[in-house]
């Protein structure tokens, strides 16, 4: 029988671009010895072009992009004779002929923007082609923590106040938008709404302070919220693995940084090493928490998971009022970093049975949805049916 051909895609034109080939990195060499999958890079580069080639397996190869571009091949989607999608390398020479692989089905390790967005969701959708992790819905709400943060409140669950608005309303009256974030109280979090990693994301403790981080925050996304803190701050992270209608929830965690507000540099940058993505930074797991607040959050990031619509493995991060234990949703992340693997370790599933699953997951969607009528034949386009249609030629 012959190996399944896995697609693993990452990289993108997205500020979390490293973090996403550090997460491509860590599956392949967790699936490097299956010898049921043929594992194929798909490469976006921060310029958008998409490659190919198995020196983008390894991590190395990325401490001079340029020179191991050049040793790759740029390569599209395509379809074969057959009309299976398949990844075909462009040609390099004169001579030179394009190379076909089928592909079976497409790991997605990308982070933030056009890959976590639904975009490259779509694009999978487009081209028939199975996909793991949430599908273009859920990729889309997820991304967008306002939108995420509205239908979580119309569900009950508890999220914290906020204040957000677009660059073109902050240009235009920029005192009547810090006026609003100040009527919620200082500390305030200045976010931007389609970013993840903590990228843009800084606390303010007077007006100074805001205007200055949400000038900063500019910079990566032109809509931004503006947040209630909570304090004394706890976060707590849970991890949520399956389908819409069958999930389990991970163990809990305490991420620990070195302020209240967890940087860039705490997720991914931690002494422990700087090369494990989510897998480096400094926590506490299972989170030293009351099994009732323990069990609240599992609860929650079920249905969350559920309401969401989402699929494979997310990780939803809850803020927590170390005092009163009362908690809030702070935002879900559908394709999260590392795949957080690490939660899955503690919760008896290692990473090369979570990727696993998470391939399968996909298959079962894509079985599911392509076993439904695709098509619907009707005899609209008849003579007889657009007689009269105003517009169409030959319809009078």
């Amino acid at each position: 029988m012959n190996p399944q051909t896995v697609v693993v895609a990452f990289g993108g034109v997205s500020p979390e671009h490293e973090v996403s080939v550090l997460t491509a990195m860590q599956a392949f060499a967790a699936l490097s010895e299956e010898r049921s999958l043929r594992l194929l890079p798909l490469y976006v580069s921060k310029a958008g072009h998409w490659y190919t080639g198995d020196r983008l397996k390894e991590l190395s190869g990325y401490e001079d992009v340029d020179r191991t571009l050049k040793q790759a091949s740029p390569c599209t989607f395509a379809r074969s004779h057959h009309g299976r999608p398949v990844l075909r390398t462009e040609r390099s020479g004169l001579f030179s002929r394009p190379e076909e692989h089928v592909i079976d089905v497409v790991l997605l390790a990308f982070h933030g923007s056009d890959g976590e967005n639904g975009a490259f969701q779509g694009l999978c959708e487009s081209w028939r082609i199975p996909y793991t992790g949430c599908n273009v819905l859920s990729s889309a709400l997820g991304m967008d923590k306002v939108t995420a943060k509205a239908v979580c409140r119309a569900h009950q669950i508890p999220v914290v106040d906020e204040h957000s608005f677009y660059e073109s309303e902050w240009e235009q009256d920029q005192a009547k938008i810090v006026e609003s974030a100040e009527a919620l109280g200082y500390p305030l979090i200045v976010k931007p709404v389609h970013l993840g990693s903590s990228i843009g994301v800084a606390r303010a403790e007077d007006r100074d302070q805001l205007i200055t981080h949400i000038e900063m925050a500019f910079r990566y996304d032109d809509q931004l919220l503006v947040e209630k803190a909570v304090t004394p701050l706890m976060e707590i992270n849970c991890s949520v693995l399956g389908s819409t209608t069958d999930c389990r929830a991970s163990v809990c965690e305490r991420p620990l940084g070195s302020e209240e507000l967890l940087s860039f540099r705490d997720k991914y940058q931690s002494d422990e090493g700087e090369s494990k993505g989510m897998a480096s930074a400094a926590r506490e797991i299972p989170a030293d928490i009351s099994e009732e607040l323990t069990r609240g959050i599992q609860e929650t990031s079920r249905r969350i998971f559920t309401i969401f619509k989402a699929s494979g493995v997310a990780r939803l991060d809850f803020l927590v009022n170390a005092d009163t234990g009362e908690y809030f949703f702070n935002e879900i992340n559908t394709i999260p970093g590392s795949f957080s693997f690490y939660l899955w370790d503690h919760s008896g599933t290692d990473f090369r049975s979570l990727l696993l699953e998470l391939i399968d997951l996909a298959l079962a969607r894509h079985r599911q949805k392509t076993g439904r009528i695709q098509s619907y034949d009707t005899n609209l386009l008849s003579q007889k049916a657009v007689k009269g249609l105003k517009g169409l030629k030959g319809s009078k």
